[in-house]
């Protein structure tokens, strides 16, 4: 999903954002210090297999997914981290690696860490290595309704 794309679906939903160009970068701290943005505001999408199904996780870039967390909070007893190779095609005009967090728009389920739904801003990769969103948390649960459950922890 390129930028245009997200950003046309945010306005015909009448959401405020900012979208903010910075040098490339690939790993979601990199962004983060690259773009000014506390790595506890900055999103990561992370691919998993649950339950036989391709859903997102979504983790403040300063946490790891805890897939045993994830198993307990969803009563559920297969998840686990998705290769490149099972998610690369699903998401056509993004680069891989910068898919936005937004399952619904791809028609999977999204999890977000408890740890994210704290802050009142978020920001995350727009479809590319070079530019990220930046938007209300709310805004952004009210447009994806994801199931927010404790399944992250943060680094050592």
């Amino acid at each position: 999903m390129p930028l245009s794309k997200l950003t046309e679906y945010l306005d015909s939903h009448d959401k405020k954002y900012m979208v903010i160009k910075h040098s490339n970068a690939y790993t979601a701290q990199e962004v983060a210090a690259s773009a000014h943005i506390p790595g506890r505001e900055m999103a990561k999408t992370v691919m998993a297999n649950i339950d036989g199904k391709m859903s997102m996780i979504v983790t403040p870039s300063t946490h790891i997914v805890d897939f045993d967390r994830v198993k307990d909070a969803l009563g559920i007893t297969e998840a686990d981290l998705a290769s490149e190779e099972e998610f690369k095609d699903l998401f056509p005009g993004c680069e891989l690696g910068a898919m936005p967090p937004f399952g619904n728009l791809f028609n999977m389920d999204t999890y977000v860490a408890e740890a994210l739904a704290e802050d009142e801003e978020i920001a995350f990769n727009a479809g590319n290595h070079r530019e990220l969103v930046k938007m209300r948390y709310d805004d952004f649960e009210e447009l994806v309704e994801p199931t927010v459950i404790a399944l992250a922890k943060r680094y050592a």
